[in-house]
């Protein structure tokens, strides 16, 4: 009889978890209906426009230095300068080099089997081409780093031109 009751239960509770997730929204319902909120919430507003008239009013003396210019900054790249399709496809291809080096490396080291003391032929030049891969791979790996380096350094360009990460996350 317990166990006959502790069927039911699981049934029960089994059918009201169907019931919950069936009638719950999906994930882009709840996207949508948010964009839709701040649309209505955020409606645009009219850009200001400056006329001769204000800047009459706060005109600058041309010897005093504007606060918060340098001088010796160098200019700042444009905003935009790659369109966002250049930017996932040059991220992209950094990423499979990133990517390809792994697989190298980890495919390197799998064959790296030094012979042991029961080795009776061959022994030494077997050894000295396993160190040959040894060095391969430090020089691979120093490859790997710069490649993850550039990688980073193009995502953060990437974001610090106003692209989020929809252009460098997959």
């Amino acid at each position: 009889m317990p166990l006959k009751v502790m069927r039911i239960g699981f049934l029960t509770s089994l059918f009201l978890c169907l019931v919950a997730v069936s009638y719950g929204q999906s994930l882009g319902d709840v996207a949508r209906a948010e964009r839709l909120k701040r649309q209505n919430q955020n409606p645009q507003t009219a850009p200001k426009v400056i006329t001769n008239d204000d800047l009459s009013k706060h005109s600058i003396d041309e010897d005093e230095p504007i606060a918060g210019a340098h001088h010796d900054d160098p200019p700042s790249p444009p905003l935009g300068s790659k369109p966002a399709e250049q930017w996932k496809a040059d991220i992209a291809a950094q990423r499979n080099t990133v990517t390809s080096l792994q697989s190298a490396i980890d495919n390197l080291n799998r064959t790296i089997h030094f012979a042991n003391g029961g080795c009776v032929y061959h022994c030494v030049e077997h050894n000295e081409n396993q160190l040959k891969k040894q060095d391969q791979v430090q020089r691979l790996q120093g490859q790997l780093d710069q490649a993850k380096t550039k990688l980073d350094e193009m995502q953060d360009q990437a974001q610090r031109e106003g692209f989020g990460n929809s252009v460098y996350e997959p």
